[in-house]
């Protein structure tokens, strides 16, 4: 403790769940994303989750340090099943030359927000430069959102969709037949989705946490988003289409290989996916070559609080210039030591 506190030069803003939707824009947080990842991998600025629970209460802390940005701080997820299940998004963001407070914001849009944007950029790296048949797995928040990124970074000629759910499936066609101009097809089956198209994107859990796709259904120079394994116990790509693959590019390579079920599974029936992974900031610097015309190519995304600490940067910024945000009254003691 010291007594030697400084004030701060600015109170620091918070942004409300409304206000991360008002800023929102998927361009400048996808920039952000690639700006971050477009350095070397260093766990000692971006370590792994934080986890700390009890039967009844739980918490995943997400911190960083990003090369790229001004800022640095860690997004906490905070959860209690006290009634129900009940779950809270807070980032806070400090100044790295002075480690004051620069804003408090609430996390859970920018959550979906910085996922889309980094698949945006992930896929960007193993997807044809060429017009591309889209076959998407589900038809809510992360499939449409996601759709979204990728018309920003692939050229996409068709969409055909399918969810268990034929009057969400048959929405999402319409909204994205108006939105891109291009034919998007609400199709009955998984199969009928995913056949013969050259981007797969998978973005539904299934029920029993088996895969969502079969592996004899993909094409042999196909691309695939797989957005939905995030824990041993999730499983989304069979084993048999990961043994296929040519390459895996992942956000968080070791959280990919060892915190995913699909890669899980697949180490377990004997496949090498530590070969096979590499990470996103790799293939952005060059140090892994991708051929994205040949060979299956599969994007798996874990999430980090990289993106989180970037993409939020990115919506304070915005914020100051368009005054959005309550400025708070009062800020925390900044000390020298």
């Amino acid at each position: 403790m010291s007594t030697e506190a400084e004030p701060p030069a600015r109170l620091p803003l918070f942004l409300t769940d409304a206000d991360v939707e008002a800023l929102s824009d998927l361009p400048s947080a996808i920039a952000a994303i690639r700006a971050a990842y477009a350095t070397p991998a260093d766990e000692h600025r971006n370590p792994g989750r934080i986890f700390a629970d009890s039967d009844r209460e739980w918490m995943r802390v997400m911190p960083s340090v990003p090369a790229s940005a001004r800022l640095f701080g860690a997004k906490s997820i905070n959860g209690s099943f006290a009634d129900g299940l009940r779950v809270s998004y807070l980032i806070s963001l400090f100044d790295k030359d002075t480690a004051e407070l620069v804003a408090l914001v609430d996390g859970n849009r920018v959550t979906g927000l910085r996922t889309a944007a980094t698949t945006a950029v992930g896929a960007a790296t193993i997807t044809p430069e060429r017009p591309v048949r889209l076959g998407v797995i589900g038809s809510g928040f992360e499939a449409q959102s996601h759709t979204a990124a990728l018309a920003l970074v692939a050229g996409i000629a068709s969409v055909r969709v399918f969810s268990p759910t034929a009057a969400n499936r048959t929405a999402f066609a319409a909204r994205f037949r108006a939105s891109l101009s291009i034919p998007v097809d609400a199709v009955d089956t998984a199969e009928a989705a995913v056949r013969d198209a050259d981007l797969v994107l998978c973005a539904a859990r299934s029920r029993d946490e088996s895969p969502t796709i079969h592996a004899d259904w993909v094409t042999d120079d196909a691309t695939i988003i797989s957005i939905g394994s995030t824990t041993p116990a999730q499983r989304e790509l069979p084993t048999e289409l990961i043994a296929r693959a040519e390459l895996v590019v992942a956000d968080g390579r070791d959280e990919v290989l060892h915190g995913s079920g699909d890669m899980i599974a697949a180490r377990t029936a004997g496949v090498e996916v530590d070969a096979l992974t590499a990470s996103l900031n790799s293939v952005l610097l060059g140090e892994r070559p991708v051929d994205r015309d040949h060979g299956i190519r599969i994007y798996k995304s874990a999430g980090a609080g990289l993106q989180d600490i970037v993409v939020a940067e990115a919506l304070v910024d915005l914020a100051r210039r368009r005054g959005v945000g309550t400025e708070l009254p009062i800020s925390i003691v900044t000390t020298r030591k």
